[in-house]
């Protein structure tokens, strides 16, 4: 078992503090004394902290003599587990100590240390990175940046957001706090998913054609795009793209389990700003593309209808993602075509979608695995090789699997069920997480019921409805507005509205309770 509690609890919080001031301090031994006056001095965390602090001056230039100590005093041998929190807290501290303002040294530091390197030089970049700003970390003559190219996965249950990246959380953040201090949320380019407004960011875009750069803009006239430039002898066409699901070198990661659901669907709208570069030799044809996961999972590439731009034009391309018969949506971008072989430039000022989908979900006729993968399961059992797409199972009170984003608002989703001796079962809408949704359910008392989940259950509205196990019920469930509408074989059993705190989008998913049901396919 994973214990967060006692000296854990005082080296988050010693992090936490040191994060928050790191805003307004840039001095490491100042932002240290302000973190543990925050903790009991008398805890295992604060005397961790102050033999660090004392080995270091008594070693300032020989980190492995402080490395050794901790070893000898705090080691892996002296706590019970795994991976227990003293030891790396420690490490933490050194390599903060002996790397100064050193973003490379820092991080060569606390990963030749060994232990558990991932959090560990985690925290020693986050709080270099706010003490020192993006200078600090590009200041080093190695690409912290450019590999990773604002990348971020999310794996949670509210599988929407997994597929994210720098740009995109760091306003998450930003406007939670600014919701807390009253102030409107921020929303550059009309709240375009990808605006590319901060310091170099790329949000995820990437390129795999030779003799093409992608940056940001910022150096030049287009501040706060993103720059796709080609040389000469460049390939084309040229393909620019940012995943919005399971890329494929992560399918089948290590260590932990990827839970992800596409972030875009068929029927949803693309749009996006493009315009060529000024100094272009020719004219460029631009259009929106896309990739997808096909029924052996392989990668499928879809474009949209192009657009010729002279050097210099502008234009807003719109393009409706097309039917993908269910599968994952991989990535999304641009294809670029250059007239002739000179050098030039396309800059993507901001690339969005919107509204809900059109879609269809069920296992395709393949042997691939991601149309599966792309569901967040949280059931005990989901098989992907039932003669039925989805046969789900419980054991002990409610599992769900769902797939969608909170870009997702009024739609109806509508499945034919089967119930199979569970408690009860059905479909379920505006799914932000295992605790978050709205559910049609068939009960085994002879009831249907359109519930709520957010936190605790509630019943919004009941009827009096007699189930046949075994038999196929078609249900439907829409939300529009606060309302939520159920029809089951073409009838409408129940209406409410809700008044509470209502939950304004999400995706959809199966629901069931205490059993098993299936249905073969899920539509939206």
């Amino acid at each position: 078992s994973v214990s967060h509690d006692g000296e854990a609890i005082y080296g988050a919080q010693v992090i936490a503090a040191m994060l928050a001031q790191a805003f307004v301090e840039s001095d490491l031994n100042a932002l240290l004394d302000t973190a543990v006056s925050y903790i009991p001095a008398d805890s295992t965390i604060a005397r961790v902290i102050r033999d660090v602090r004392g080995w270091h001056a008594a070693a300032p230039d020989d980190w492995r003599a402080t490395l050794a100590q901790i070893q000898a005093n705090y080691g892996y041998d002296k706590y019970l587990g795994a991976c227990h929190m003293v030891p790396n807290h420690a490490l933490i501290i050194m390599a903060l100590l002996y790397g100064g303002d050193d973003f490379r040294r820092a991080q060569m530091i606390v990963n030749t240390s060994g232990w558990d390197t991932d959090c560990n030089a985690a925290n020693v970049g986050a709080i270099l990175g706010v003490k020192n700003g993006l200078a600090g970390i590009d200041h080093s003559d190695y690409d912290w940046r450019g590999p990773v190219a604002d990348r971020l996965y999310l794996s949670t249950a509210d599988g929407g957001r997994a597929i994210s990246d720098a740009v995109i959380e760091t306003y998450h953040v930003v406007n939670a706090a600014r919701a807390l201090a009253g102030a409107e949320a921020l929303a550059p380019k009309n709240g375009a998913r990808f605006h590319f407004s901060l310091p170099g960011s790329v949000q995820g875009f990437e390129t795999a054609t030779p003799g093409v750069q992608v940056r940001n803009a910022s150096a030049t006239e287009s501040s706060g795009a993103l720059a796709i430039r080609w040389s000469a002898d460049a390939g084309s066409p040229i393909l620019a793209a940012t995943p919005t699901f399971t890329p494929l070198e992560a399918i089948g990661m290590k260590g932990y389990k990827m839970v992800a659901n596409p972030s875009l669907y068929s029927g949803q709208q693309i749009r996006a700003g493009v315009a060529a570069g000024k100094a272009n030799g020719g004219a460029v044809a631009v259009a929106l593309a896309l990739t997808y996961y096909g029924p052996n999972d392989e990668v499928v590439s879809e474009i949209g209808p192009a657009v010729r731009l002279a050097p210099g034009e502008s234009e807003t391309l719109v393009w409706q993602a097309p039917d993908t018969s269910g599968l994952p949506i991989a990535s999304v971008g641009l294809h670029i075509t250059p007239d002739g072989n000179s050098a030039g430039e396309v800059t993507l000022d901001w690339l969005t979608w919107e509204g809900s989908p059109s879609v269809t979900f069920s296992r395709p006729d393949g042997d691939g695995d991601q149309w599966h993968e792309a569901w967040v399961d949280g059931v005990d059992h989901f098989q992907p090789r039932w003669w039925d797409s989805f046969r789900i199972s419980n054991n002990v009170g409610v599992g769900l699997i769902s797939q969608g984003t909170a870009d997702w608002r009024d739609y109806t989703v509508a499945a034919d069920v089967v119930l199979m001796l569970a408690r009860q079962g059905g479909i379920a809408a505006r799914v932000g997480g295992m605790r978050r949704w709205y559910a049609l359910v068939l009960c085994d008392d002879g009831k249907v019921r359109l519930i709520k989940d957010r936190e605790k259950v509630s019943v919004l509205a009941e009827a009096d409805f007699p189930v046949e196990l075994d038999r196929c019920y078609h249900m439907e469930l829409t939300a529009n507005g606060n309302t939520l509408t159920g029809v089951i074989d073409g009838k409408m059993v129940l209406e409410a509205t809700d008044h509470v705190d209502p939950l304004a989008a999400g995706g959809v998913g199966l629901i069931v309770s205490d059993g098993t049901i299936s249905t073969d396919a899920i539509t939206v």
